[in-house]
C-alpha cells in the first residue's frame, strides 16, 4: 500500500474544501470496499479524507411520508430500522442479504452505493483491466466471465455492480441527495450508476469531488409489498448471480403496480422497465410474471460461460412476484 496522508472531516464543508486542496484525493467512508483495493494495489489515493463521521447518520421520516437515509448510516442499521423493515421490506431484505455482519456493522448508505466492481480483472493490478486502465482492454469477455455481465455490457467491459442495497433502492425508486463546491443536486438511483460504454472507468455520474450526503425514498402505498431474493454459489458472504427486487400492489386479481430490478446482470442495477409495462394491468398470475420476465431478459447478450444466469433471473423474478403477489392477495396462490 503506498504512504497517504489522512483527515477526518468534522462536516461536510470541511470534507469538501479537502477535497478542493488536494488533488488525488477520495473520500473514505466505511472502508469496506475502499481499503481492500489500496491493499491490492488498484486504488492509490494519495490522501484519503474521512467521511464516516459527518452528522449525516439519521434515518427520518419526511412530511411526504417517506424516509431520508444519511449517507453514513451504517448498513445494520438501516437494516433494522422499524420502517425500512415494514414499509420498505425490500430494502432491509438486500441488505441483510449482503456481506457479514462485521462489515453491515461498518459499510455506510454512501459507500455502498459507491462499492466497486468485484470482477477479479478489475482486482488484479498485473491483469489489464479498461476499468482500472482505459485502453489496456477486456479480457473477461473470452476468459472468466461465469459471474459478470448479460444485460448492457460493451467490448469494453462486461463487469457487473456488486451492491444489493442499490438493487432494491432502484426498484424502490430512490433519489440521492449530492453536493460539491457548486451546491446540492439530486439523482434518481436509476440515473446515478452508468452502463460501461464506451468509459467503464466511469462507475456513476458523480462529479470530482462530489460527496453523497444522502438517499430519499418516496413514500409507498399501505397495500404495496416489496422483496428482495439473491441467487448465489454460497449462503452468506457472497455476491449475487443474480438478484431480484420487487414492489407489487394487487387489486382484484389485477397488478395495479409494479417496480421491478435486477442484481447481478450488468454494470449497475438494472430497472426493468420492459417487464413493468407487461406486469401493470395484467392479471396476477405466475404466467403474467413469466411473460414479464422474458419481455425484459430478451435483451440479454450472455457471453460463452454464463448463459445460466437468463434462467436464473427468470426464475427469481417469477418467483418474487409470486410471492408478493400472493402476500397482497392475503395468501391466495397465484396460478
Amino acid at each position: 500500500m503506498r504512504p497517504f496522508s489522512y483527515l477526518r472531516a468534522a462536516t461536510a464543508e470541511e470534507a469538501l474544501e479537502a477535497f478542493a486542496g488536494h488533488p488525488g484525493a477520495q473520500f473514505l467512508g466505511g472502508g469496506t470496499n475502499l481499503v481492500d483495493l489500496m491493499k491490492l494495489g488498484v486504488a492509490a489515493p494519495e490522501f484519503l479524507i474521512d467521511v464516516s463521521r459527518l452528522p449525516l447518520d439519521g434515518i427520518e421520516e419526511t412530511p411526504d411520508g417517506g424516509l431520508h437515509i444519511g449517507a453514513t448510516v451504517r448498513n445494520s442499521d438501516l437494516a433494522a430500522h422499524p420502517v425500512v423493515r415494514t414499509r420498505y421490506t425490500a430494502l432491509s431484505q438486500a441488505l441483510l442479504s449482503g456481506a457479514s455482519g462485521q462489515l453491515r456493522n461498518t459499510a455506510t448508505t454512501g459507500g455502498n452505493l459507491l462499492q466497486r466492481t468485484r470482477c477479479p480483472y478489475f482486482q488484479d493490478p498485473a491483469k489489464p483491466c479498461n476499468k482500472r486502465e482505459p485502453g489496456t482492454g477486456c479480457p473477461a469477455r473470452d476468459g472468466a466471465h461465469r459471474d459478470l455481465a448479460v444485460l448492457g455490457h460493451s467490448a469494453h467491459c462486461v463487469a457487473t455492480h456488486p451492491s444489493d442495497m442499490a438493487v432494491a433502492l432502484a426498484a424502490l425508486d430512490a433519489v440521492v441527495h449530492l453536493r460539491d463546491a457548486r451546491g446540492e443536486r439530486t439523482v434518481p438511483v436509476t440515473d446515478f450508476h452508468r452502463l460501461p460504454g464506451d468509459r467503464p472507468d466511469l462507475d456513476s455520474v458523480t462529479r470530482p469531488g462530489e460527496l453523497i450526503t444522502g438517499v430519499s425514498l418516496p413514500s409507498r402505498p399501505a397495500a404495496a409489498s416489496s422483496g428482495y431474493r439473491k441467487a448465489r454459489d454460497r449462503a452468506s458472504y457472497a455476491f449475487a448471480l443474480a438478484s431480484v427486487a420487487a414492489v407489487v400492489r394487487v387489486e382484484d386479481g389485477v397488478v395495479a403496480e409494479a417496480s421491478l430490478a435486477f442484481g447481478g446482470l450488468a454494470h449497475r442495477p438494472w430497472r426493468a422497465r420492459a417487464a413493468e409495462e407487461v406486469l401493470r394491468g395484467a392479471p396476477a398470475t405466475a404466467r403474467t410474471y413469466a411473460r414479464a420476465a422474458d419481455a425484459e431478459l430478451a435483451a440479454a447478450e450472455p457471453l460463452r460461460d454464463n448463459a445460466f444466469k437468463v434462467a436464473l433471473a427468470r426464475n427469481l423474478a417469477v418467483s418474487v412476484l409470486s410471492d408478493l403477489a400472493s402476500r397482497a392477495e392475503g395468501g391466495r396462490p397465484p396460478t
